[in-house]
């Protein structure tokens, strides 16, 4: 092949580099294959030619600039949106430095573009009251009450991410001596989370009674199949919305499954488990992650501030200088 020819590069990029070597989850391809939809369109409408025909060389430095910020003016992503899709390009031309090395002054000044630097939001999660009025809202008495009481508290214990939860399969459990969840994470990573003992007997329950459908996912729609995101969703919206009507503090909240994994985090982290350990629970590439929770950790940064000893101040009313009400009534 041209060893300049995009499209080839692009071709092997997700064949070879991506989907063969590195074996990326589906979710990370079509991360990367929306991202170089959307640079090919930009590019196109810039130069008048299809992506086809298209080389490396067209890819400049200044035309991926305005490619990002196209993304935040246009179509009003955020600086973390334009900084994931950054992090595709980036990735491609890394490979393309192997593959084409004549092109190497380009690719440098292409993966020297810088991130934008954004605001990290306090992360959300439920407290104890809380999480509490949303296992109490879920109507048991039916197949599917069931079926999401036993995701919600497992999601809420374990702190799985959502596609472990609903890839999770009832093989994957093992209960008795030991109970605890089997899950191949981030990064073909493989791990088992412990299970309380209340959560064991809920899983026992759940696995045991007769299902009106043959499925081998623990937690299976109705139709026997996988659950999808949106389902997730839906279920959490659905049970969140009759717990507000007895926990207010759930009204200002927006809970996602995410917002379970973090509700986990800070359950461990409440209860004084180390943030290496809480890293190595939650399946996290590196212990700097469970940052995020010490910074919304609130009930935390009381307790440290009840242990100090602070200065005494005053209060008192500011009154201004004559020289300044001189000033003030001559204005």
């Amino acid at each position: 092949m041209n060893k300049a020819d995009l499209g080839a590069l692009l071709e092997a990029f997700f064949g070879k580099r991506l989907i063969s070597q590195r074996r990326v989850s589906p979710h990370t391809v079509a991360s990367y294959r929306d991202t170089f939809r959307l640079l090919l369109g930009f590019t196109q409408k810039r130069t008048s030619r299809p992506p086809s025909k298209l080389a490396l060389q067209d890819i400049t430095p200044s035309l991926v600039s305005d490619f990002l910020d196209h993304l935040e003016t246009s179509r009003t992503n955020t600086a973390r949106t334009r900084n994931l899709r950054l992090t595709a390009i980036r990735s491609f031309f890394h490979f393309a430095g192997l593959e084409a090395p004549q092109h190497g002054g380009l690719i440098q000044r292409v993966l020297a573009i810088p991130n934008k630097r954004c605001k990290r939001p306090l992360i959300g999660y439920l407290t104890r009251s809380e999480i509490e009025a949303l296992l109490g809202a879920v109507d048991t008495s039916k197949w599917i009450g069931r079926r999401d009481y036993a995701f919600l508290l497992i999601a809420m214990q374990t702190g799985l991410r959502l596609s472990e939860l609903t890839g999770a399969r009832r093989e994957d459990v093992t209960l008795g001596t030991g109970a605890h969840i089997h899950c191949v994470g981030k990064g073909r990573k493989e791990r088992g989370t412990p299970l309380t003992k209340s959560a064991s007997r809920v899983l026992a329950s759940w696995m045991k009674e007769p299902w009106p459908v043959k499925s081998a996912f623990l937690f299976p729609s109705l139709s026997g199949g996988r659950l999808s995101a949106d389902a997730v969703q839906d279920l959490v919206n659905k049970h969140v919305a009759a717990a507000r009507t007895k926990c207010p503090s759930l009204i200002k909240k927006r809970v996602t499954p995410h917002v379970l994994r973090h509700t986990a985090a800070m359950e461990l982290l409440h209860a004084g488990i180390d943030r290496s350990m809480i890293a190595l629970w939650l399946g996290h590439e590196s212990v700097e992650t469970t940052q995020i929770y010490l910074d919304a950790n609130l009930a935390l940064k009381e307790e440290i501030l009840a242990k100090t000893n602070p200065v005494m101040g005053k209060s008192g009313r500011y009154r201004p200088t004559d020289r300044l009400m001189t000033f003030l009534s001559n204005l």
